[in-house]
């Protein structure tokens, strides 16, 4: 804490106006700033003008051009060196650079150009005088003698505010000067129009500081960089990167096409229980609590599916949920212990018509979130035009080894001294099913670029899988892979209640050699079994991996506001 901001805090307390309990806005500063100003789409244009003023920067050269008729002004980049008083024709990308509307890339041209306020008029709409009322946290402050400007930022953008002595008063003019700091969170009415340069700006009637910041910003704040500092202090990462506000308003865009995609397919979504008195539905290794009134073991639900599934039998033909799931494993750039997760599954569909639905989800969500179905992910292009490649599990295994599914399924020695020679950790403890997924994930799915599907998965790493109706080896499962992650895991579900049985009693017995991460007998979903669940698929897409992909980002922490971290000591 700073002692000079208490200070002011203090003298604010002794005023009566610290901390006031509400303050009315009219507009959000995105809100105003789309309102008034189109924003260009990299458009290559000319413009003529006159050099009004030159300013060398770091690598480059900051311009106002005039309109020839003067009055109006915009901003050049150029890394030619021009003169002050030359006319000129320039062309280049039209952008916008710290609020104002910009040529960036200029080089001199000549032929036929556009004047400045022909292209001012077309970008940036006059606001002609409108009265507004907004609220920001200051991040810049300059002041002018008897003028200042100033900076406001919310999560949907920043505006200018422009405060004169002669307009709010000698008193007023003064409090701000002594009360307010960068980091304040202020209110302000006023009058909407342009600068000189450009930039939308609210000429201050009167101001309000809604709240002190008795910390200063971090020094260089403007594009935080140090990740223990933004991921324990999520606030300091929002307030200081646009593009961490940008991946959260991503993440919620997501969710929202998500819901809208199945419910207009007639889906329906659930809520079910967090706290469940059997860690089932997935292979993993759950977090206990306990129950002081029912007296017993609750755990943290590792997955929703058999939840999800009582429901396909009690006649929900088609059913989802989007929520958290936990499991307590290690955290790396892929996995959180606390993630988010969406089920689906439809009665009457296998794993075929999943697949095709999968193309049909991610068709709609690139083109809902990105508007086309390439992006870039990590310098290299990514492509979701559908089909997507499809991949058999053992096929992908033979082609890095030389070695056959039998020599997978049936030669567990053999397969335990290959994975010691790929340098599988604690490979000797490991069961029969955990060696075969180490192999495959150290071999195959980092060079998955995909998109691509994986089918055909062995049995044994499947429990709640419907046996392939080709090879009593494999199951009917596919895993959906992106740049080397799975992003989906699907399969034609098991609704024969006999044989979920011997697959859980299987896995008991994974358990007791001492696999943690093995699944536990569900008496009750087998006996809804027994009332009979139709031929049904089901599919869970982790989001956070999602996100990942869309946000173009390496690491898990990214999309996740506030991510699983050890506790400093």
């Amino acid at each position: 804490m700073e002692q000079s901001r208490l200070a002011k805090l203090n003298k604010l307390r002794e005023r009566g106006l610290a901390y006031p309990y509400k303050y009315e806005i009219s507009h959000n500063l995105g809100e105003l700033r789309r309102q008034y100003e189109k924003e260009p789409q990299g458009e290559k244009v000319k413009i003529r003008g006159k050099i009004k003023r030159v300013s060398k920067q770091e690598d480059s050269f900051l311009i106002r051009l005039e309109d020839q008729g003067g009055g109006v002004e915009m901003l050049v980049r150029t890394t030619q060196e021009l003169k002050q008083g030359e006319d000129v024709v320039l062309e280049g990308v039209l952008t916008r650079w710290e609020g104002k509307l910009t040529l960036d890339q200029a080089v001199v041209s000549e032929g036929d150009a556009f004047d400045v306020s022909e292209v001012k008029e077309k970008y940036d709409m006059n606001p002609e005088d409108v009265e507004v009322s907004v609220a920001g946290r200051v991040i810049t402050l300059r002041p002018m003698g008897k003028a200042l400007f100033a900076h406001l930022q919310d999560a949907t953008g920043r505006l200018q505010i422009y405060l004169r002595q002669d307009i709010v008063g000698e008193a007023s003019f003064k409090d701000f000067e002594e009360l307010v700091d960068p980091g304040d969170i202020l209110g302000v009415r006023g009058r909407l129009f342009r600068t000189n340069t450009g930039e939308l700006t609210v000429e201050v009637k009167e101001w309000v500081l809604l709240a002190k910041s008795l910390h200063p910003l971090p020094e260089k704040w403007h594009g935080l960089k140090d990740v223990e500092v933004r991921y324990r202090q999520r606030y300091l990462d929002l307030i200081a990167n646009e593009h961490a506000r940008r991946v959260f308003f991503l993440r919620s865009r997501l969710i929202g096409e998500l819901r809208r995609f199945l419910d207009a397919k007639g889906f329906l979504e659930v809520e079910t229980p967090i706290l469940q008195p059997i860690a089932s539905g997935a292979n993993a290794k759950p977090f206990i609590t306990y129950h002081n009134y029912l007296e017993q073991n609750l755990y943290l639900r590792i997955a929703p599916e058999l939840y999800l599934k009582r429901l396909i039998v009690g006649g929900i033909n088609r059913v989802y949920e989007l929520g958290k799931n936990f499991r307590n494993e290690g955290v790396d750039t892929t996995h959180n212990p606390e993630f988010t997760m969406l089920e689906f599954y439809c009665a009457y569909w296998d794993y075929k018509d999943l697949m095709v639905f999968t193309e049909e989800l991610f068709s709609y969500l690139l083109n809902q979130l990105v508007g086309g179905l390439k992006i870039t992910y990590q310098g290299k292009e990514l492509d979701f035009t559908p089909p997507f490649k499809r991949y058999r599990y053992f096929e992908l295994l033979e082609e890095k080894t030389g070695k056959d599914k039998d020599f997978f399924l049936r030669d567990v020695e053999g397969l335990r001294k290959l994975a010691k020679e790929i340098g599988v950790p604690k490979a000797e403890t490991l069961t029969h099913a955990k060696l075969i997924d180490k192999v495959f994930d150290l071999l195959v799915e980092d060079e998955l670029w995909g998109p691509c599907f994986v089918i055909d998965f062995p049995k044994l790493l499947s429990p709640l899988a419907k046996t392939h109706r080709e090879d009593p080896d494999l199951v009917e499962r596919f895993e959906l892979f992106v740049a080397g992650k799975e992003i989906a895991n699907a399969y034609t579900e098991l609704n024969d209640p006999m044989e979920q049985r011997e697959r859980f009693l299987e896995q008991l017995k994974e358990k007791e050699m001492g696999d943690e991460e093995a699944m536990a007998m569900d008496e009750d979903f087998i006996r809804a079994l027994e009332y009979g669940m139709p031929p049904t698929a089901g599919e869970g897409i982790g989001i956070d991996r999602l996100v990942m992909l869309l946000a173009d980002v390496d690491s898990i922490r990214e999309v996740i506001l506030f991510p699983a971290l050890r506790q400093k000591t």
